[in-house]
């Protein structure tokens, strides 16, 4: 009886979508000696490669990528004339890709959101008038929802005065004319409709069991 064979034990594969036997026969085809019969076998492979990926057959350069994955799987080993120009085992191997840059959150209180900090930074570049005063105690209500949404069950209005402030550096406040906010029951009522409008949606959906006779 065969000792058992696990794959920690086995040679790494570098493609890992295309399976061990297609690096299999990647291998026979590296060791064939007769050029032509290594031409033959890496368009067989590529075959092979082609049937295992159909959703690809209308993306551009289709076999453009297989014949650089096929090199790509052999450690660039496999000579075998190609319709492409062969990759680089420098370009795929060495060169490390561009670091991605990822959007930047505002690190002070969170549970506003990021789209809580571009309004701001948006009133603040307002002339005054009427139409920015709108805008601030839209604002200011928004972030006493955010707040409660997140944080507790009531707010004093001071809280989200004081913050508002030191998201705006100072320079946002909410008008005498626009006070007061919106009191926190009316958004706690509305956040309890959602959420019994939801549960009521789910129960609606849900089949009910078939009886058993």
């Amino acid at each position: 009886m065969n000792s058992l064979e696990y794959n920690t034990e086995r040679t790494k594969l570098i493609i890992p979508e295309y399976g061990r036997h297609v690096h299999q026969m990647i291998d026979q085809a590296v060791a064939l000696k007769d050029k032509d019969e290594r031409n033959k076998m890496a368009k067989a492979i590529i075959g092979v490669m082609g049937n295992l990926n159909p959703h690809l057959r209308d993306v551009p350069d289709f076999k453009h990528k297989l014949w650089a994955q096929l090199f790509i799987m052999s450690n660039f080993e496999l000579d075998a004339d190609s319709p492409f120009e062969k990759p680089s085992k420098e370009v795929y191997v060495n060169a490390k890709p561009n670091k991605l840059e990822y959007p930047q959150s505002f690190p002070k209180y969170r549970f506003y959101g990021n789209n809580i900090k571009k309004m701001i930074d948006i009133a603040m570049s307002w002339e005054e008038g009427d139409l920015k005063d709108k805008l601030i105690a839209n604002i200011a209500n928004h972030m006493k929802k955010c707040f409660l949404n997140w944080n507790k069950d009531t707010v004093e209005d001071k809280v989200i005065f004081d913050h508002l402030a030191d998201l705006s550096n100072g320079t946002l406040k909410v008008p005498e004319s626009k006070l007061p906010l919106t009191e926190s029951s009316e958004f706690l009522k509305n956040k309890v409709k959602t959420n019994n409008n939801y549960k009521t949606t789910n129960n609606k959906n849900r089949k009910k069991p078939k009886r058993r006779y």
